[in-house]
C-alpha cells in the first residue's frame, strides 16, 4: 500500500509540474552527458597547459631570463604560439576553455555534482567560474584570429581600474572588487589546504600512491593559486584608496611584485613552481575528476 501511495504522490507531482518529468529532466541528463564530461576534462587539461606556462615564465623571471614576457596567459598563449603546430595547439587550448565554461554553465543551471551541488551559493559560484573562463577562452581565441597583439593582465587591470574609478562611488566599487579578489584568493588556498577537492574525486580509479601525488600537487598547487589571487586583491585595494590606477596588477604584474619583497625573487620562484604545481594537479583531475 505504502509503495502504491508513493507511486501516486509522484505521479501527481509530475501532472502538477510537467516541466519536471519531461524539458527539465532532458535538460539536467544532456547537462550530465558526455558531451560537457568531454568538455569540462579537455577544460581542465586546457587550464593546467595555461599555468604550467605561466609557472614556467614566472621562474624565468624569478631566474632573470624571463625577458619581456608576461608571466599570465597572454604570456603563456604567445609562449605555446612559438612551438611547432603551435597556431593548431592555441585553438585547442581556446576550445578546451569554451568547454570549460559550457560545464560551468551546466553546473550553474542544473547543479553540481556531489554533496551541496545543487545551493543556490554554489550554482553562483559556478555562474561567476563560467563567465570568468568565457572571458579567458575569448582573449585565446581572439589572439589566434587576430593580429596576435594581445594585451596582457596588467594593461587590462589598469584599464578596467581606471574606468571604474571614474563611476559614481567608483573607489568604493573598486575596493569592493579588490576585497572579493582577495577573499577568493584567500578561500582558494583555505579549499586547498583543507583538500576539499577530495569530495570530487573518483577515488575508486586511483591507487593509494595516485591519491598521494594527487594530494601534494592540490595541496601546494591550491595554496600557490590562492597567494597570487590574494596579493592581486591587495593591489586592487591599494589602488582604490589611493585613487590611482597604475597600482592595480594583473597576474604578471603581481608575480613581479613578489621578486621586490624581502624574499626577493625566491618567493617568486617558489610560487612559479607552485602555479606549473597546480597546472599538473589540473590535468590530474581531468582523468580524476567526477564530471
Amino acid at each position: 500500500m505504502a509503495t502504491g501511495s508513493s507511486a501516486i504522490r509522484g505521479w501527481l507531482r509530475t501532472r502538477r509540474h510537467p516541466a519536471r518529468g519531461t524539458g527539465a529532466a532532458r535538460a539536467r541528463r544532456a547537462a550530465n552527458g558526455s558531451v560537457v564530461g568531454t568538455g569540462a576534462r579537455w577544460g581542465l587539461v586546457a587550464r593546467g597547459t595555461i599555468y604550467l606556462l605561466i609557472g614556467v615564465l614566472a621562474l624565468r623571471i624569478a631566474t632573470g631570463s624571463g625577458g619581456s614576457r608576461e608571466a599570465d596567459s597572454s604570456g603563456a598563449v604567445q609562449e605555446l604560439a612559438r612551438q611547432p603546430f603551435g597556431e593548431a595547439l592555441v585553438w585547442a587550448i581556446g576550445i578546451g576553455l569554451i568547454g570549460m565554461a559550457v560545464w560551468r554553465l551546466s553546473e550553474a543551471l542544473f547543479g553540481a555534482s556531489g554533496p551541496g551541488g545543487r545551493k543556490a551559493s554554489k550554482r553562483a559560484l559556478n555562474a561567476g567560474r563560467c563567465v570568468f573562463y568565457g572571458f579567458v577562452a575569448f582573449s585565446v581565441l581572439t589572439f589566434v584570429t587576430s593580429s596576435k597583439n594581445s594585451e596582457g593582465s596588467d594593461a587590462t587591470s589598469r584599464d578596467l581600474t581606471s574606468r571604474a574609478l571614474e563611476l559614481p562611488l567608483g573607489r568604493w566599487l573598486v575596493g569592493l572588487a579588490g576585497l572579493v579578489v582577495l577573499g577568493v584568493g584567500v578561500g582558494i588556498g583555505v579549499r586547498a589546504a583543507r583538500r576539499t577537492f577530495h569530495k570530487h574525486l573518483e577515488k575508486a580509479r586511483m591507487s593509494r600512491r595516485v591519491q598521494r601525488v594527487v594530494d601534494v600537487l592540490g595541496v601546494t598547487g591550491g595554496v600557490a593559486r590562492g597567494l597570487v589571487y590574494a596579493a592581486a586583491g591587495v593591489f586592487v585595494v591599494i589602488a582604490a584608496v589611493d585613487y590611482d590606477p597604475g597600482k592595480a596588477k594583473g597576474l604578471d604584474g603581481t608575480l613581479r611584485a613578489l621578486a621586490g619583497t624581502p624574499a626577493g625573487p625566491w618567493l617568486l620562484a617558489l610560487v612559479a613552481l607552485g602555479l606549473a604545481v597546480f597546472g599538473l594537479f589540473s590535468v590530474a583531475l581531468a582523468r580524476y575528476r567526477r564530471v
